[in-house]
């Protein structure tokens, strides 16, 4: 699996590389349903780690499918809004490919979360690890990121956790990358593409009318789930200028 960014690493200003995508959420449905977490991974040019951000999100509503996801209603107490983390995100994606493991799902959850907030997303360049997979990982079973991951000699990881999943997959892209069946191509014109593309800026949010900053609620490792009595895991400050590096 990707190694994790170095502790207090400053978050990378927007420009060229990839942002490794995935969200859960509270159902299928991008227009009727709301992500309740999303983690991104970002990598440089070359795919070499450069930071994270996890952050478990209140939908305003049931929080969904919690026999799948196993966030349940009390994690997202005092989790920020989509609206809060946007400025965020956008930060992170701007300049960059997107990728995820069907990343026109974790896509379209994206976009319609930022049309929520009145903010159109870019034609953004997407890359998708599942297609990668079928193309130059022909040793697998099946074409799940778990079956993928398996057949790449990657190891376990805590699925249907955002932060799991989008490690696990940008640990994929890199073993699919590195393929000798995969053109240069295949990734190097994304990367050009996504350089090119204008972003929106937002604000950032602040919490309250003294200005702290909108804190990130992350669920503790390796797999998402807290002993029985453990405490919730605490809210951090997103706005620091720093990338969370808690695996």
């Amino acid at each position: 699996m990707l190694p994790g960014p170095t502790p207090g690493t400053p978050v990378p200003a927007a420009g060229g590389g990839f942002a490794v995508v995935d969200v859960e959420t509270t159902g299928r449905s991008p227009w009727r349903h709301r992500v309740v977490e999303v983690a991104v991974v970002l990598l440089d040019e070359r795919l070499r780690p450069e930071g994270e951000f996890c952050t478990l999100l209140d939908p305003a509503g049931p929080v969904g499918p919690t026999h799948v996801h196993r966030i349940a209603q009390a994690d997202v107490e005092g989790a920020p809004r989509f609206r809060e983390v946007a400025p965020r995100l956008l930060e992170l994606l701007a300049g960059r490919v997107l990728v995820g493991h069907h990343v026109t799902c974790d896509h379209a959850f994206l976009d319609r979360e930022f049309a929520r907030i009145g903010v159109a997303l870019p034609p953004v360049p997407l890359l998708c690890t599942m297609r990668l997979a079928r193309a130059h990982l022909s040793e697998a079973g099946g074409f799940g990121l778990a079956a993928c991951t398996e057949a790449a000699g990657l190891g376990r990881f805590p699925a249907h956790t955002a932060l799991g999943d989008a490690r696990a997959t940008a640990g994929l892209l890199r073993h699919c990358l590195d393929a000798p069946s995969c053109p240069p191509d295949d990734w190097a014109a994304p990367l050009r593409e996504a350089a090119r593309v204008p972003w929106p800026r937002l604000g950032r949010a602040r919490s309250d009318a003294a200005g702290a900053v909108v804190p990130q609620l992350r669920r503790e490792p390796p797999y998402g789930l807290r002993p029985p009595g453990a405490q919730p895991p605490a809210a951090v400050p997103t706005g620091t200028g720093a990338m969370d590096s808690s695996a």
